[in-house]
């Protein structure tokens, strides 16, 4: 009886030590879906893909109320390795739970859509022009000569199936409203589409002659001093 006080303090600290340690485990399981983003890494630089591949993937976990709030869309992101990809055409990606980086006691239950077919073309270069991007009219009276590009032309990369088709690209606008001179402009090179870039040059200089106004034509002025001609008697 000496030592029941002790016994009562280290019963009641046994006791709250399994409390803390046990209030996990005893949480109640839930689940969430996140809009986990895809992360394609590793696709050899000579080819491209070419049909859309989805941007998110809806993931589903399965855990504790506080293993779950320790998670985002980040965390969860889909790392996709393309580095086995070796020629153009279709190729399927599946995605795998395991390859997932969740916390321990964190169980993926699906992954949609886990599987999906995207196309894959080889990559090409080419030459092409550039061609101006005029925007308004000069001043009324004047008019615009043809520009004068420098350099006219530009390489461009992407899929081998744009590529073969594209004959020019352009520049970012001109304004040519209400202009009376000539002007030269240093402006960017652009390309239309998404999956065509611009290798070099990635601007040219554009000067664009503007011609002052020409009037009616006027009859030559008559010479006073020059007397008219006569006719011969007959």
């Amino acid at each position: 009886m000496r030592n029941i006080g002790l016994k009562l303090i280290s019963l009641f600290l046994a006791i709250v030590v399994w409390v803390v340690f046990s209030a996990p485990r005893r949480e109640p399981v839930s689940e969430r879906v996140f809009a986990a983003p895809l992360s394609l890494v590793g696709m050899p630089r000579e080819f491209v893909i070419t049909t859309p591949v989805p941007e998110t993937v809806g993931v589903r976990l399965r855990g504790r109320l506080s293993d779950l709030r320790v998670v985002s869309s980040q965390t969860v992101a889909v790392p996709v390795d393309l580095s086995w990809v070796r020629r153009a055409g279709q190729a399927t990606i599946t995605l795998h739970p395991q390859r997932l980086n969740v916390p321990e006691d964190v169980e993926v239950v699906s992954i949609q859509p886990n599987q999906f077919v995207f196309t894959v073309e080889q990559l090409r270069q080419r030459a092409v022009s550039i061609r101006p991007f005029l925007d308004g009219s000069v001043a009324p009276g004047h008019l615009a000569g043809p520009p004068v590009l420098n350099p006219d032309r530009a390489l461009v990369s992407g899929p081998s199936s744009q590529i073969l088709e594209m004959t020019e690209v352009g520049t970012e606008r001109i304004i040519m409203s209400g202009r009376t001179e000539t002007f030269t402009r240093r402006v960017a090179v652009v390309s239309d589409s998404q999956l065509v870039r611009v290798v070099s040059p990635l601007t040219t200089e554009v000067t664009l002659p503007i011609l002052p106004p020409v009037g009616p034509t006027q009859p030559p002025p008559v010479d006073s001093t020059t007397e008219p001609a006569t006719a011969n008697p007959p």
